[in-house]
């Protein structure tokens, strides 16, 4: 695959004004909309123990968080509606990765800071593994720094970056775990079907 088919099969993933409903239409669709959203990520939210989740995105769920954006915000010019694009489309999956919001999430608000600062770099340790291949650690927090010398985040962007021979094992049949490996939170799970079929989608 050359470079311009490359940039066309990664384009040809985000959404453009056409996508997306007016703010009337919208209006209208939301309810069962938002059904059908709902019940589309309850199978792309994987926990990594107790306090921490993976996000996984995807088409769906961002052009639902565009809607919503542009429904409380009531942006209707074209301008506003590319400027959301703009900020949104890159954390659509391109068919051969994974995107996903990593949030650590402690609902004491003493705990939460305590173990934050105890948890710097967990952002790099976060990974997934297909069955017979070697684990795929995360790319986290392309777009700003999130990690101070103090503590670390609450919340990270992650991308996980799969090679053909994954994504055709992936397509065979073969068994996806994500884990994520710090010296005080160490954990890893085998995904179910319902949520491996779910990621297994994104890729091309």
């Amino acid at each position: 695959m050359n470079l311009n088919e490359d940039m066309n099969m990664t384009q040809s993933h985000h959404l453009s004004r056409n996508d997306l409903w007016s703010l009337e239409e919208y209006a209208t669709k939301r309810p069962d909309y938002r059904k059908q959203v709902m019940a589309h990520k309850k199978h792309r939210k994987i926990a990594l123990g107790p306090n921490a989740n993976l996000y996984f995105e995807d088409r769906l769920t961002i052009q639902y968080q565009i809607q919503e954006m542009l429904r409380i915000e009531k942006v209707f010019e074209a301008h506003g509606i590319e400027e959301e694009l703009e900020a949104y489309n890159p954390l659509i999956p391109d068919g051969k990765n994974w995107k996903a919001t990593f949030m650590i999430e402690y609902e004491d608000p003493e705990i939460r800071a305590s173990q934050l600062s105890k948890m710097i770099g967990i952002e790099d340790l976060v990974w997934v593994q297909v069955e017979g291949h070697d684990k795929v650690w995360c790319i986290s927090n392309e777009d700003l720094e999130r990690t101070t010398s103090e503590k670390t985040a609450s919340v990270h962007f992650m991308r996980f970056e799969l090679n053909d021979e994954m994504i055709n094992s992936l397509k065979g049949g073969e068994k996806l775990s994500m884990g994520v490996e710090h010296s005080i939170y160490t954990y890893h799970i085998e995904l179910d079907d319902d949520a491996r079929n779910s990621l297994v989608n994104d890729l091309d």
